[in-house]
C-alpha cells in the first residue's frame, strides 16, 4: 500500500461498478452493481477504504440498533491483502455496531480463526436458509443441502 488511506461511510462517493469488480476481485462472488446499492443503502453501517481514488476495501453490518448486528460484505482488494486493511474494516464495523447485545457473521470457510481476534466465537445452533442450498453445501457454508 503506497498512498495513506481515506475512510468514508458516503454512499455518494461510490461508483457500484467499481465495487462489484472489488468483490469479483477480493475475491468473494459475482454482486451485481445494483444488488450492492440495494444492500449497502439498507444497512446501518459501513465503511469504505479509498487509495487515491480507488476502492480497496468495503464492508457493511446491517443492524437493529439494539439488539443484534450482522457484520457482511467484508472485501479488500487483492494488492491489499495481508497488510492489515480487512483487520481495520472489521474492527471499524465492530466499533460502529457496540452496544449491540450480539455483534454476528459467517466467515469464509477456513478464515474463523482470523474473526477470533475480535472476540468472535462459534455459534452451536446458527441455521441459516441459502437461496442455492447444494452451492452453499459445497462452499463449505453449510453441512448438508
Amino acid at each position: 500500500m503506497a498512498a495513506p488511506l481515506t475512510w468514508t461511510d458516503d454512499l455518494a462517493r461510490l461508483d457500484w461498478e467499481e465495487l462489484s469488480a472489488l468483490y469479483r476481485a477480493a475475491p468473494l462472488g459475482d454482486k451485481p452493481p445494483a444488488d450492492l446499492e440495494l444492500v449497502f443503502t439498507n444497512s446501518m453501517f459501513r465503511v469504505f477504504a479509498f487509495e487515491s481514488s480507488r476502492l480497496v476495501g468495503a464492508g457493511r453490518a446491517l443492524a437493529d440498533g439494539r439488539d443484534c448486528a450482522y457484520l457482511c460484505d467484508i472485501a479488500v482488494a487483492p494488492s491489499h491483502q495481508g497488510h492489515g486493511l480487512g483487520k481495520e474494516i472489521v474492527a471499524r464495523l465492530v466499533r460502529l455496531a457496540a452496544g449491540h447485545k450480539k455483534i454476528i457473521l459467517y466467515a469464509v470457510p477456513g478464515k474463523e480463526a482470523f474473526y477470533e481476534q475480535f472476540g468472535f466465537r462459534r455459534m452451536k445452533t446458527a441455521m441459516a436458509i441459502f437461496e442455492d442450498p447444494a452451492k452453499a453445501h459445497a462452499n463449505g457454508y453449510l453441512d448438508r443441502a
